[in-house]
């Protein structure tokens, strides 16, 4: 679809650090004074891209970059750990144009977004996993790390909880899945997720973020759309493009599209999560149907906003 003619060139930019289960009367004034603050700066990174003239793309992957480099998320350093005990990432990006890039089951890559970055420039492949996509990484000699970078002793602690359980734990109020989505001001969109994915998750498993449609999806003059939460049903329910196709094709507003799909299509599923998205207008939508969703606003001349419960 072309860019919308005669729109304000408004920039907006959202970003999310995960959908979770944990009670507000469990979270203490300190630790949300610690997130809010990590989230206003993430977003602040992201949004100098934007207000500097920069694209939505760049300013995404600036802000997903900071988000995997904050050890409070479940991104890149922090991400949780396997049923073995160990660390795979997943990370995509797609631009408004249909430029796509993704990555799974990553352990060395310090930023998985950029190797999702340079899979979408290069344009060769959109998906890659494993060794092939570490592989590739150490070809386009991206910053690479030792696979301990990534482990927090909270994590370590969370997946004994979780083997003591026999469970696999979805985001909790520490940590979650990241994302980000942009309009800049010639009214390009874009989005960007990265993800630990679920701690004592089965190894080789893969969610919703890199996967494109599913948890990450972006089209100029329609949506761009950044998803958090049990990525298996956002798999099967195709979410992100889903918020799409309601708008391009149902005429829904993108308020209307997200709602009914977070309230009413996910839930009896057992799809707990959330999402953020941005319109072709600049025109901003969060909403989750768990207790809790990181995230952060920013759009033209507003404040910076940011939010938790």
């Amino acid at each position: 679809m072309l860019l919308l003619a005669g729109v304000v060139k408004t920039a907006s930019i959202a970003i999310h650090g995960g959908a979770g289960i944990f009670p507000r009367k469990q979270f203490s004034d300190s630790l949300k004074a610690r997130y809010t603050k990590a989230l206003h700066d993430c977003l602040d990174v992201g949004w100098q891209v934007l207000s500097a003239g920069g694209s939505s793309l760049d300013a995404v992957q600036a802000a997903i970059v900071a988000l995997e480099d904050c050890p409070l998320f479940n991104a890149g350093k922090g991400s949780v750990l396997n049923e073995d005990g160990r660390i795979e990432c997943d990370a995509a990006m797609m631009a408004g144009d249909g430029r796509a890039g993704a990555a799974a089951g990553i352990r060395t890559v310090r930023n998985p977004v950029l190797l999702a970055r340079k899979l979408l420039d290069e344009g060769r492949a959109v998906f890659l996993a494993g060794e092939g996509a570490e592989r590739f990484a150490r070809d386009h000699a991206l910053p690479l790390v030792e696979e301990d970078y990534f482990i927090t002793a909270q994590r370590r602690a969370e997946l004994d909880d979780a083997r003591s359980g026999s469970k696999v734990a979805l985001d909790s109020i520490k940590f979650g899945t990241v994302g980000a989505v942009a309009r800049d001001k010639e009214g390009h969109l874009a989005a960007a997720t990265s993800t630990g994915g679920m701690s004592n998750k089965l190894v080789g498993r893969i969610g919703d973020t890199p996967v494109i449609g599913a948890g990450t999806f972006a089209q100029d003059g329609v949506c761009a759309v950044s998803c958090t939460g049990v990525g298996e049903v956002f798999i099967r329910k195709v979410v992100a493009h889903e918020i799409a196709a309601r708008v391009r094709l149902a005429g829904q507003s993108l308020e209307d599209a997200v709602c009914e799909v977070i309230y009413k299509e996910l839930p009896p599923l057992g799809g707990v999560g959330g999402l953020i998205a941005v319109g072709a207008d600049g025109s901003l939508s969060t909403h989750f149907n768990a207790r809790t969703m990181y995230r952060a606003w920013r759009k033209g001349r507003g404040k910076p906003v940011a939010r938790i419960f």
